[in-house]
């Protein structure tokens, strides 16, 4: 239930849909003769403009990925393993396309398999199934394996974790699969600005691990307080910043972490 309703809800919370039906239903009631609706028409495309061209989305997301500085992974033990959470893999295009495609978030794959490589004797886990809300597109885990073994990763060391549809279901299913024992270093790697939440779930799962954040959408410098002329670009990363803040404070409200803004 939780899965469906975060889904649907989003539909109806994300700030780009929020505005533009506030401009449609303004410009719907100045058509009926309405002031009001001009006004309100006016502000919600003014919003538009202003959230696209403005940094607003690159600072939410910027303070997600100043969260977890990169791990120091010289001169300590080897991890056991490297968990790959999944989302980097368009499911549609690379089914219609009988290849694997890779999204904004490709970073996660080759950053996995530069892991690999890096660490010979860990297992690289991917966990990722379908996210799908009807149709059931078939999972990326496939994808992934085939994608690594294309990129010289051995087969015997790639496991792969394809039922789970979240976060949550990556923490616990995975936990379930690789059966962590303690003293082993696991690494996890996924997008910055999704990273503290990933971290309070794998925690809450019972699941201990070394963030290895990738996938910068921020500079981290001076650099992030510009303006940007490409609209749209400005209103999907503010589309995505606000849902994994939404993301934070559902899982706190619901029990499913343990603190609104999981730390180092």
């Amino acid at each position: 239930m939780f899965f469906v309703l975060s889904k649907v809800l989003w539909v109806a919370a994300a700030p780009t849909n929020v505005m533009v039906g506030l401009a449609c239903v303004g410009a719907a009631a100045a058509l009926a003769g309405r002031r009001w609706g001009r006004r309100l028409c006016f502000a919600a495309v003014a919003a538009l403009l202003l959230c696209g061209a403005l940094p607003v989305g690159r600072l939410l997301l910027r303070v997600l990925e100043d969260r977890f500085p990169q791990a120091a992974l010289d001169g300590t033990a080897p991890p056991a393993g490297i968990v790959v959470l999944g989302g980097a893999i368009d499911q549609v295009i690379g089914a219609a396309r009988s290849q694997v495609t890779l999204g904004q978030a490709a970073a996660r794959l080759t950053e996995g398999a530069a892991l690999a490589r890096r660490f010979p004797q860990a297992e690289l886990v991917y966990t990722g199934g379908s996210n799908a809300l009807v149709r059931q597109i078939g999972g990326e885990a496939e994808d992934a394996r085939r994608l690594w073994i294309d990129l010289g990763v051995d087969p015997a060391r790639i496991r792969i974790e394809d039922q789970s549809r979240n976060t949550e279901e990556n923490a616990r299913m995975t936990r379930a699969l690789v059966g962590p024992v303690a003293g082993q270093r696991w690494l996890l790697v996924t997008s910055a600005y999704h990273m503290p939440r990933s971290v309070g779930l794998f925690r809450a799962a019972g699941f201990d691990v070394v963030p290895v954040p990738v996938d910068y959408r921020s500079t981290g410098g001076w650099r992030d307080l510009l303006p940007s002329s490409d609209l749209a670009a400005g209103l999907v990363t503010l589309d995505g910043a606000t849902r994994e803040w939404i993301g934070l404070v559902a899982y706190r409200l619901s029990g499913r972490i343990s603190t609104l803004f999981p730390s180092p």
